[in-house]
């Protein structure tokens, strides 16, 4: 058997009879692992987190063509089942995504390598452009770049979207939960937890009771709550020290204000994002309301989890306060407040995602949330299209239904997506050729 955490061919003894636990900080159970090195996770991962532009559906998406399509490190089935675990969490579930799917592969090292790589590409644009507005006030040329690559993104979703539903949604059934999901939340706006809820009930009343399979590795509690504690330690520990030792409100209140953020943001980045923006702008007074619109359309165009769009906020308050540097470390508070607890998360809980598997209500309520995922991946991304299409967009009607302002149409956006398209489906070209070429297609139609 490969060690997850050596990386050592042909363990013996306790590793043999199922690895019980890592040999990191973190006393975690780890899955029976697939033999891939860490460098090679690395690079996979590293690529993923350069090309992850659009969002979550598009991140999901490009997760599910390197580590289901072309790699086959995860199954179809473990895939979303991991991504429905993950959107039940607080947080990023893209971020979370790519943390479960290291783990799986190599332990607690391979989820650190994962979950950092996932968002370090994004992060160090972020702080880049970020300097930038705050010493110019603008980011020339920002838009037009990424506007082919915004329009491929599109494309890559669909591609996506085609792939899933043909496999996790095997049944009529199945195809018509993930629509009422899709229509739960597009067209009546109901809570995200709620959809969750619906298809829990639904896949446990369709479970057969004997399809159980055997009984998962158990999970030792007291392993869990050794990972919690350090975890928390782990996370709160930093931000305490660096409040301490610069006596700093500023990075006290960001500290606390994110943390809790990261705690309570169910549902994903859109779920949380007007709850942030009114906060940071009229209860905290960190940044304007411009400011906040802008570093929405920063984080929007560039790779990574929207989310990071916090650390844009946290770098201008604390640009605004002490200048450059103070800007830095408020942004670095703010990243580590904002994605620390995500390992935290993954780590205790991916554990008991065999467990759910191995029994069969369980493992039918974990069949009808993937369901209802599709569904939601569906309601996100024509949320992004609508609004990578049209520049205003909004609720309307007696039921809330999202409906674009038709004046307000981009009309490069369906060239370069259907040039995006041809690309795809005709010449098969992969994706990271595909955002350059579609990146410079943008640049140029933007100067027209």
């Amino acid at each position: 058997m490969f060690d997850p955490e050596t990386g050592d061919e042909g363990a013996t003894g306790d590793a043999q009879s199922g690895h019980q636990a890592t040999a990191s900080v973190f006393v975690i159970m780890s899955p029976d692992p697939q033999p891939v090195s860490l460098g090679r996770l690395a690079r996979a991962f590293g690529r993923i987190g350069l090309l992850s532009f659009g969002g979550p559906a598009a991140q999901i998406a490009l997760m599910h063509r390197v580590l289901v399509d072309e790699e086959a490190w995860i199954t179809e089935r473990d895939f979303t089942a991991a991504l429905g675990f993950c959107m039940m969490l607080p947080g990023p579930e893209a971020m979370q995504l790519a943390t479960y799917a290291g783990w799986r592969l190599r332990g607690t090292a391979g989820g650190l390598i994962a979950g950092t790589l996932f968002v370090l590409p994004g992060a160090l644009i972020i702080f880049a452009l970020a300097a930038a507005y705050a010493a110019y006030g603008t980011v020339p040329l920002v838009e037009s770049l990424f506007l082919g690559i915004k329009a491929a993104v599109l494309v890559i979703v669909v591609q996506a979207l085609i792939r899933l539903t043909g496999r996790a949604l095997p049944t009529v059934g199945h195809k018509l939960a993930a629509l009422l999901a899709f229509a739960a939340i597009f067209v009546l706006a109901l809570p995200f937890p709620l959809v969750l809820l619906f298809g829990a009930v639904w896949g446990v009343t369709r479970a057969r009771r004997d399809d159980a399979r055997p009984a998962a590795k158990p999970v030792r509690f007291g392993q869990t709550l050794r990972t919690v504690i350090l975890g928390v330690l782990i996370w709160a520990g930093p931000l305490a020290l660096v409040t301490w030792a610069t006596g700093s409100a500023l990075l006290g209140e960001i500290a606390l204000f994110f943390s809790w953020l990261a705690v309570v943001t169910f549902g994903g980045a859109y779920a949380v994002l007007a709850y942030m923006a009114q906060e940071v702008v009229a209860g905290q007074g960190w940044i304007s309301a411009g400011q906040m619109f802008d570093g929405l359309g920063l984080a929007e165009t560039t790779p990574g989890p929207l989310i990071l769009v916090t650390q844009f906020v946290g770098y201008l308050a604390g640009h605004g306060t002490g200048g450059a540097w103070m800007g830095v470390l408020a942004g670095l508070v703010t990243l580590w407040a904002t994605f620390a607890p995500c390992f935290v998360w993954i780590f205790a809980g991916a554990p008991y995602l065999d467990q759910l598997g191995a029994s069969a209500r369980l493992r039918g309520a974990m069949e009808g949330i993937t369901a209802v995922v599709v569904g939601v991946i569906l309601n996100l991304s024509v949320w992004f299209a609508l609004h990578v299409t049209f520049a205003e967009v909004a609720r309307t009607g007696p039921v809330g239904l999202w409906w674009p302002d038709w004046s307000t149409l981009d009309w490069r956006v369906p060239i370069l997506a259907a040039l995006s398209a041809v690309l795809v489906f005709r010449l098969r070209i992969p994706i990271w050729g595909l955002l350059p070429v579609a990146g410079i297609c943008g640049a140029l139609l933007g100067g027209i």
